[in-house]
């Protein structure tokens, strides 16, 4: 409850001990009522005596947190005319008074120290027939007062001559009660005494939870808790059930703290107690460091399966099947080992330096190696083991699979030593003697070399029928590895030991290498010079051709403007004055210079972002003096400071439209020999005084000024009908701009002007920009400060701006002018601004405003900005309200439901009739079917099925399903009203 009772006579059960000024004043009557409850009522009726003051004191009462306080009044009042021979000393009103104080006190009872809060009158007063037929009428007035200061306070009621009976006094004030939202706790809190205030609670994780964002909430004045930001999730192995963070059950686990569920154990793991952020893993089982807890528990593989061999007389070919169980893991690698072994079995060892394995003998992927260099007259064993992420972490002895290869026996013996016959910078001469014993023909030598300092990452080979050799193509002064062996029709033999030889470094050679790198720079260095000519070329020719093709662009989009032909015929095209090469020559282009003689400036009235801003009179020679409002550029200003002066003049100067903020002219230059401008109130401008050259910017005055310090000034001064009148003029006017293919930028009720005839004028084109020919592109700012509270998100988060955006702002001016110039989101931090319409918090309608215009705002801020409505739309729209001013009647308020979730969005439809509808959907056609058959609403509309369709006269197939389809929609958005208000 958002009420906090600090008195309740009703719910005492002794006396309440009120005291009585004089004592024959009020009466305290106390009766039982069918609960036997007592009910306390203190009456008062001297109506037949003049000049009657009768007070009735309360106890002393604490205010507690209370800022302010309600006071509720139950009671009857007997209508004076009912009472046989009155006076006309008879009253039928009483007085409401209140005195505060730290403490109670037993001091004389002092009337001059109360303070009058109100005078009390009855809606209803019972009379003689009443009193006959027991029927009382009873009224319920309830007062506020505050703020209160002291610690407590008397109530006093103050009876001047009328018949009235006190039946029960309620005295409370409001709170946003203790809630829990979003997992976090937020205590009770009382609101401030500023209606327009919110109070910002930051909430407290409940037990087992932790912050996501820092939970907030916003204390209305109602009591009532608004905009739900951030929130609290539950930790690890908790899980959110009911509001409430709750232990995961044997079985489950969570491992990461979010609002997400606690998940069955994954296979082969289990938990036994509650509350487990892991699952373990049975015997057997194993994770690995880098799988995550929703990983399954694994094991190590099997060995590989039908292990085979492939010998040739150079290669040996393993191959072999992937093995049978995976241990349920996809990370599967095989390791090849090698052991020689001689006639006895303990006769083995490691051979995998000897041999060459292609692609490698450790960690294969593929089932399948080669490998080269083997000898012959050799018994190889190899073992291949399957290996996956956990095998390294098992206990268990691995298993591998076993092949054992015999390469061909008699087979060619080494050759004799080898030895450099001689060197050069490039080559070597090697030679070696032939194999003293051997049985097999010798087909030729493999010779194997590589650089020293590479080690083997890699090398080269040739072959030669000669025991001897010429390897050329080496590096100078460079140490080389050599090695050969011998090939026979059974195969190779080893090598033979590695020997190591240097070329020399002979200075002719190098001479002639040095060369020849000349040659090569040289030819370089005289191909980048020319490639760097072509590519001024290319630049030069190219840049000439952007500037002809841009100064085309613009001369095109200038004709444009001046003969109306563009994106929308018939409507001149906006021209940026940034694609002027000279920005003068637009200013030149779109305004006119006017003869600063002609200008008389009164009074200073506001400042602007480059000076002052007065007003005055133009005199215009056989027309009659207007007001206008002259923009001032401070002395002492750059030339920068006067081109982006009078950039916006440029802009103003191309539109043209009863609701967008004329231009007279500007003043650029003076005339030799006329003088400045004439001040009458010089001691007022005296910034307005230009030495040099004036620099003005001349518009229409507009004598109300900006739209929201207007609205503020006459609050609920207005009619709806009349606010909705400004708002058309708004919206008309952005239609012009977006028409010509214009975004405003800035669109806020600040920059609108209001008129003395309430016409509403779009202004302030500072920040403007404009959009090329695609009506639906969207232009990317480089920088600058952004309005949060007004833009749409899109151009927050990725400053991309477009009609659309514009749209959004202007849903936001819909708000400011309903609240009469109320600040949008309050006191909300720009942040706390952008997180909640991210989370998809929407302004809630201001008090007294109607159902459809909040359904328009909230059209306006849809997330997706396609699904805004376009300016076209919202006048016609708007027009339609002002022609049905009944439409405007239901009120936001009286709605009683509000949906649950803010965050919830909702189409809201852009018709009010069954006509709107119709055109809706492209079904016009059937208006007078729907209408002679009696369905006159939408609801009735909405309860139609198929053969309603038909039987109003939709014969053809695809329009009866089109309008079915459509009655279908709109039955849930019907539904979704009804059963949960309008979003907030």
């Amino acid at each position: 409850c958002s009420h906090f009772v600090l008195l309740d006579t009703t719910s005492v059960l002794g006396e309440l001990g009120w005291k009585t000024y004089p004592i024959n004043g009020w009466d305290a009557i106390t009766e039982m009522d069918e609960h036997n409850r007592p009910i306390h009522t203190f009456q008062v009726c001297n109506v037949m005596e003049p000049n009657q003051n009768n007070w009735l004191r309360s106890n002393w009462i604490s205010r507690q947190a209370a800022q302010k306080i309600y006071v509720e009044l139950r009671f009857t009042l007997r209508d004076c005319n009912s009472i046989p021979w009155v006076s006309g000393t008879c009253k039928e009103t009483f007085n409401l008074f209140y005195h505060e104080t730290d403490e109670a006190h037993s001091v004389k009872f002092k009337p001059q120290q109360y303070t009058k809060i109100d005078t009390i009158a009855a809606d209803e007063s019972f009379t003689q027939m009443d009193l006959g037929d027991r029927i009382l009428k009873l009224n319920t007035e309830v007062r506020e007062v505050g703020p209160m200061t002291r610690k407590g306070f008397y109530l006093a009621f103050q009876d001047i001559g009328a018949c009235i009976a006190l039946v029960s006094v309620r005295i409370y004030y409001k709170k946003c009660p203790f809630t829990l939202r979003n997992l976090a706790s937020f205590p009770d809190t009382v609101p401030r005494v500023d209606s327009s205030s919110l109070v910002e609670v930051r909430g407290a994780c409940i037990d087992h939870a932790e912050e996501r964002d820092t939970p907030k909430l916003f204390c209305g004045a109602d009591g009532d808790w608004l905009v739900p930001l951030g929130r609290c999730v539950c930790s690890i192995a908790y899980e959110e059930i009911d509001g409430s963070c709750t232990a995961c059950h044997p079985g489950f686990y969570k491992a990461y703290a979010g609002n997400i569920r606690c998940s069955k154990c994954p296979p082969h793991s289990f938990s036994y107690g509650e509350g487990a952020a892991i699952c373990h893993c049975e015997t057997g089982f194993f994770r690995a460091e880098s799988d995550p807890p929703t990983m399954a528990c694994t094991r190590p593989p099997s060995p590989p399966r039908n292990l085979m061999f492939n010998l040739n007389d150079t290669c040996l070919m393993l191959e072999w099947s992937h093995p049978s169980d995976t241990g349920g893991r996809r990370d599967l690698t095989y390791n090849v080992q090698c052991k020689r072994c001689g006639p006895e079995p303990d006769q083995c060892q490691f051979c995998e330096e000897e041999l060459r394995f292609l692609p490698r003998p450790l960690g294969l992927t593929d089932a399948t190696v080669t490998i080269m260099d083997f000898s012959a007259h050799a018994n190889y064993t190899f073992e291949i083991e399957s290996l996956n992420g956990v095998s390294d972490i098992s206990s268990f002895p691995r298993q591998v699979a076993i092949i054992t290869v015999s390469t061909d026996q008699g087979g060619p013996s080494l050759v004799g030593s080898l030895k450099k016959d001689w060197a050069s910078p490039n080559s070597i001469a090697l030679s070696w003697q032939q194999p003293e014993q051997t049985t097999m023909l010798i087909l030729d030598y493999e010779i194997k070399y590589y650089e020293k300092e590479h080690e083997q990452l890699s090398y080269s080979s040739t072959r030669t029928k000669a025991p001897s050799v010429i390897i050329s193509g080496l590096k100078p002064a460079t140490w080389y590895v050599f090695c050969v062996r011998t090939r026979s029709p059974a195969g190779y033999s080893s090598y033979t030991p590695k020997y190591e030889y240097k070329t020399t470094g002979d200075s002719s050679d190098i001479a002639s290498d040095q060369g020849q790198v000349l040659v090569i720079v040289t030819a370089a260095v005289g191909g980048f010079t020319l490639l760097v000519i072509l590519t001024l070329f290319l630049l030069i020719t190219g840049r000439c051709q952007w500037y002809f093709k841009a100064k085309m662009t613009s001369e095109e989009k200038r004709t444009n403007y001046q003969n109306g032909h563009g994106p929308f015929p018939g409507i001149k095209t906006y021209v940026d004055p940034d694609t002027y090469e000279d920005p003068t020559q637009a200013i030149h282009e779109f305004t006119k210079e006017i003869d600063p003689s002609r200008i008389r400036i009164e009074r200073v009235i506001g400042a602007g972002e480059f000076g002052e801003v007065c007003s005055g009179r133009l005199r215009t020679p056989g027309k009659k003096e207007i007001a206008v409002a002259i923009k001032t550029l401070k002395g002492g200003y750059v030339e920068r400071q006067r081109r982006d002066f009078l950039r916006e003049a440029s802009i103003m100067g191309q539109f043209d439209h009863p609701n967008i903020i004329r231009l007279e002219g500007v003043v650029t230059k003076r005339p030799l020999g006329v003088p400045g401008p004439h001040f009458e109130n010089h001691w007022l401008c005296c910034v307005c005084v230009f030495a040099g050259r004036p620099v003005m910017i001349v518009v229409e005055y507009v004598e109300n000024g900006s739209l929201d310090s207007f609205l503020r000034q006459h609050d609920g001064h207005f009619t709806v009908i009349q606010l909705v009148g400004m708002l058309r003029g708004i919206a008309s006017g952005m239609k012009y701009l977006s028409d010509m293919g214009y975004v405003h930028r800035d669109l806020a009720a600040r920059n609108i002007l209001v008129n003395s005839n309430l016409v509403c004028k779009v202004s302030d084109f500072g920040l403007s920009r404009v959009l090329e020919d695609d009506p639906e592109a969207a232009y990317t700012t480089t920088g600058g400060k952004i309005p949060i509270r007004w833009t749409a998100p899109e151009a927050i988060s990725y400053r991309k701006f477009s009609s659309a955006s514009d749209a959004w702002s202007y849903g936001i001016v819909m708000w400011e002018v309903m609240s009469y110039g109320e600040r949008p989101y309050w006191e909300m931090s720009n942040q706390d601004v952008i997180l909640s319409i991210e989370e998809g918090y929407r302004l809630p309608a201001p008090m007294g405003c109607p159902v459809a215009l909040h359904q328009l705002m909230l059209h306006c801020w849809q997330k997706e900005r396609s699904h805004r409505p376009k300016f076209t739309d919202v006048v016609t729209f708007l027009d339609k309200l002002i022609r049905n001013p009944s439409s405007l009647l239901p009120l936001v308020e009286d709605i009683q439901s509000l949906p649950e979730s803010p965050g919830e969005e909702m189409d809201y439809p852009m018709f009010i009739s069954i006509g709107d509808w119709l055109d809706s959907i492209k079904m016009t056609q059937y208006k007078s079917n729907f209408m002679a058959a009696g369905y006159n609403t939408l609801d009735s509309v909405a309860r139609m099925n198929i053969e309603d369709v038909r039987r109003i006269g939709v014969e053809l197939i695809g329009h009866q399903r089109r309008i079915t389809s459509s009655v279908q929609t709109l039955r849930l958005q019907l539904l979704h009203e009804q059963e949960k208000g309008f979003h907030v």
